[in-house]
Order: C-alpha cells, then sequence, then structure tokens
C-alpha cells in the first residue's frame, strides 16, 4: 500500500508539461519557444537540492507536491500569443509562472530506498522510474484528446489524490531515528512489515539505530553540529558514490536516448523512416515503458551489474550501426534531409527516395529505446536513494538529481550543434564511444548492491568492506506449523509399514 502511495505521487508529479503542446506541434508545425529561456531547468536544478535537502529536517515534504499543483494551475491560466517573433511568425509563447517543478522525484526514490526490505529495494525504486515513464504517455495520450487547459485541471485533480494518499504513509524509519524518536521509528518499521509486533523490527531497528551513531560516546544524546554535518559530505562514503551517480547520469543521457526523446521527429525524418514519424515516436514511449517493465522484473535475479552491461553495451551497438546507416546514405549518393528542423522538408519527398533499406535505422532507435531502458536509464535513480550514507542520503540526493538535469540539460542543448559540426553519424558514433567507456568503467567501479544491506552498502564506499558481485535473493520462509511437524520425531507405528511378510 505504502509503495503504491509513493508510486502515485512519482507517476502524477513527472508529467511534463511539453506533452500538452503535442497538439500544437502536430497540426500547425509551429515551434514552441519560451520567452524565459531555460529558467524552468533551472527551477528544476535548485528545487532538486532544496527539496531533498530540506527533508533532513521536515520529513516527507508533502507541501512540495502542492506546490506542483499551483504550477499546474499557473500553466492552466497562462496567457498564449501566436506569432509575436518579427522572424517567425510560427512561433507559439506561453506566458505564466511556469511549472513549480521540484524534487520529489529523488525525495521519493530516498523514501522507498529506506523503507523497503533488501530484497526489494531494486524492483520497487525501479516501479517508481515506470511510473515516471507512463505519467509521461499519459501526457501525451490526454493531448491527443483533451484541450490543453484541460489536461492542466485533470492534473490538478492528481496532485490533490497524491497528497490525500500521503496522509496515509508513516514517516521514514531512519529519519525518525535521525531525530532520536526511537519509539516513532519502531511504530513505522511495524506500520511497514505488515503491523507486525516490536519484536519482529528489534533486529531492524538498532540496525538503523547503529547507522546514525556518533563517533564520540558521550555526544549520542546530542545534535550535530552544522559543521559536523558539512565533514560528512567531504568524506569518502559520500563523493565516491557521487561520482558513481553522476557517471551514470552522464552516460544515460549521452546514450542517445536523451536527443531521440527530444527530436525523435527530426531524426526519423533524417533517417527516412518509412513510417509516420509521430508514429514512431508513439512506439518509443510504448518500448521505453517495456523496458523499463523488464527492468522491474529481471532486476531481483539478474542484479544490476548483468542489466547494466547489457543495456549499455546494446546501446552502443545500435549507436553505431545507427552512426554506420547514416554514413552511408551520406556517402553513397542516397539523397537525405538536412536540416534538424522537422518543417523542412515533407512526407511525399520522403516517400519519393526509394530507399529500401530505411527500416534499419527506425528499427536500431526503437531498439535503443528498449535496451537503454532495462538498465543505464533506470541505474542512476536506483542508486541515488540506497549508494550514499545514511547521513548524506538527503542531501546527496538532491545534489545528484540535480547533476542529472544538468547532464539532460546539455545533452539537448550540445545536440544541434554537434550535428552541425560533427554531422549525425558523427553524433551517433561518439555516443556509441560513451556507451562503450560506460561499460568498462562500470565493470570495475559498480557493485552489486541487490539485496545488499543499506549498511553492508555504506561500508563498501567507506572502505571498511567490499561487497561482492553476488546477487543476495530472499529465501522462503517456511511455514511455522509444517516446521514444528517436520521436527517432531514420533514413535514409528508399526500398523502403518508396508505388509512384508510373503505366504
Amino acid at each position: 500500500m505504502l509503495y503504491i502511495c509513493g508510486c502515485f505521487v512519482n507517476l502524477f508529479d513527472q508529467l511534463y508539461s511539453s506533452a500538452l503542446w503535442m497538439r500544437y506541434i502536430r497540426d500547425s508545425d509551429v515551434t514552441v519557444r519560451s520567452k524565459k529561456g531555460h529558467a524552468s531547468g533551472q527551477y528544476t536544478i535548485l528545487c532538486s537540492v532544496a527539496v531533498v535537502s530540506l527533508r533532513e529536517y521536515h520529513g516527507i515534504s508533502v507541501w512540495c507536491i502542492n506546490t506542483d499543483g499551483v504550477g499546474w494551475w499557473s500553466l492552466r491560466s497562462a496567457e498564449v500569443r501566436y506569432g509575436e517573433d518579427p522572424q517567425n511568425e510560427n512561433n507559439f509563447y506561453g506566458d505564466g509562472d511556469g511549472i513549480l517543478y521540484t524534487g520529489i522525484s529523488s525525495e521519493v526514490l530516498t523514501y522507498v530506498a529506506e523503507i523497503t526490505q533488501p530484497h526489494l529495494r531494486g524492483a520497487l525504486t525501479a516501479t517508481s522510474s515506470l511510473c515516471i515513464i507512463l505519467g509521461v504517455f499519459t501526457q501525451f495520450l490526454f493531448g491527443l484528446f483533451l484541450y490543453w487547459r484541460t489536461v492542466a485541471l485533470v492534473n490538478i485533480v492528481f496532485t490533490i489524490l497524491a497528497v490525500v494518499a500521503l496522509c496515509f504513509v508513516p514517516e521514514s524509519p531512519h529519519w525518525l531515528v535521525s531525530k532520536k524518536r526511537h519509539n516513532d521509528a519502531q511504530k513505522s518499521l511495524q506500520w511497514l512489515r505488515g503491523w507486525t509486533n516490536a519484536s519482529a523490527v528489534e533486529e531492524e531497528l538498532k540496525d538503523i539505530q547503529n547507522l546514525y551513531k556518533r563517533k564520540k560516546v558521550e555526544l549520542q544524546d546530542e545534535e550535530e553540529s552544522f559543521t559536523e554535518k558539512i565533514t560528512h559530505y567531504l568524506e569518502r562514503s559520500f563523493y565516491v558514490p557521487f561520482a558513481l551517480i553522476s557517471f551514470s547520469f552522464f552516460v544515460g543521457h549521452f546514450s542517445g536516448m536523451t536527443t531521440l526523446q527530444t527530436f525523435a521527429v527530426s531524426i526519423f525524418q533524417r533517417l527516412q523512416a518509412p513510417i509516420d514519424k509521430y508514429y514512431a515516436t508513439l512506439i518509443i514511449g510504448i518500448l521505453q515503458i517495456l523496458g523499463t517493465a523488464v527492468c522491474v522484473l529481471l532486476v531481483h535475479y539478474t542484479g544490476k551489474r548483468p542489466l547494466t552491461f547489457f543495456s549499455t553495451g546494446g546501446a552502443a551497438v545500435c549507436c553505431y550501426f545507427v552512426a554506420a546507416y547514416d554514413g552511408y546514405l551520406k556517402y553513397d549518393g542516397v539523397p537525405q534531409t538536412t536540416e534538424i528542423n522537422a518543417t523542412t522538408a515533407t512526407d511525399s519527398f520522403i516517400d519519393d527516395m526509394g530507399n529500401s533499406y530505411s527500416w534499419i535505422p527506425t528499427t536500431l532507435l526503437m531498439l535503443l529505446a528498449l535496451l537503454t531502458h532495462t538498465g543505464i536509464r533506470l541505474l542512476p535513480w536506483i542508486l541515488i536513494g540506497e549508494i550514499f550514507s545514511a547521513k548524506t542520503r538527503s542531501g546527496g540526493a538532491g545534489l545528484a538529481s540535480a547533476v542529472g538535469y544538468i547532464f539532460g540539460f546539455f545533452a539537448n542543448k550540445l545536440y544541434i550543434d554537434m550535428v552541425e559540426r560533427l554531422d549525425l553519424w558523427g553524433t551517433y558514433g561518439l555516443y556509441g564511444i560513451v556507451c562503450t567507456l560506460g561499460c568498462i568503467i562500470f565493470y570495475f567501479t559498480l557493485p552489486e548492491t541487490e539485496g545488499k544491506k543499506l549498511s553492508d552498502i555504506e561500508n563498501h564506499f567507506a572502505g571498511v568492506k567490499r561487497l561482492t558481485n553476488t546477487v543476495y535473493r530472499s529465501k522462503k520462509i517456511p511455514n511455522q506449523e509444517d516446521a514444528k511437524m517436520r521436527d517432531l520425531k514420533g514413535a514409528v507405528n508399526s500398523a502403518f509399514e508396508p505388509e512384508n511378510s510373503q505366504l
């Protein structure tokens, strides 16, 4: 029940506003622009740090979902004007306060990592990413059938429902222990483990309490000073996980998937896709959902390392073949579309080219969407809640999320310049090199955390004890009554023995 509430929040908080303009883009081929430039991206980065950091003092940040509702209302009330740019009369402007996006995604992931048992943590954290993708896909469907202001109102309803659902969720036992509220932490654990008794969670509570013990015994009951809290971010147990997650975000965004999401229409047109470019974009969204579902189902059995190698290696192969195909188009004399803007060529022009191999890059890009979401795109979001130490988890999650958004911003920002200088084949060739290097570096730096306790993961990155690459799977607990019957050693009743006499 608890995780459904968490995913419910993540599902509807991540409904990206860009999908609201799909109808205008499809019907009018207008260019969506903003007078405020990339202000929304800056708000995302700042709020990612602020909200998750404030959790250290206020627990679950229910209020941040309310600000998301305010953002949807401001979008619904936005003033819309067309053609105010004298250079381009097809520009579409939307004025308003924008979406007050907060760092709720990393907040939910941190919370999920703290409340779940080790054998469930990987699958449930990956489910959070699945809900995000479902939310985005839902907005595309809404944009097809509803007016965009109506869509904004519908999203406000979802936000209110998410706030109501969170009212029935207990606070994280880790946060309660950090605030010396040990009795409340015990009650929270009992609720989370199925309304069990205190003795059933006693050992787990002790493990959590050990994570928050201070080095000096005489200071155990005193609150840490601000200077002491800062020193935790200078230790190996923080900067090593931070570097690993940041690198995971870098590989995930520069694997080609981020730019494919943003520039899918123009890329399919450039590579002469044999199907409608908008339908191809919709198929990519469905494949992202399928890839994430595969990760959710397999991560408990295979672990994160095999899925990461499979995903990153497969993405590298797809990028190399896409680069080779575009090089074939460029140097073999096949006509091609050279502009990035999707409005520069018509579909009839593409159909007249007669390229019988156009299904190859289309299939490769769709396979890229599927493979990246089975591992590398989800990896940093899974790690973000489990590999930071207990005392830096909130702040570290916010900082790492900010780095992820920065890499996503640069991946999209640099794409057009990269295509102009390197051409499409050079750009995807570079993406393939990034994925190849990612495979090599992950092999030596990524530990297997599936099924491991948070305390063991913390000790690994602190240099105390290294983790093995073995996946720890939960063992089925035998029924208590059956176990008692097996332990009974009663006398043998000869009446029930088989007849061995012979006449």
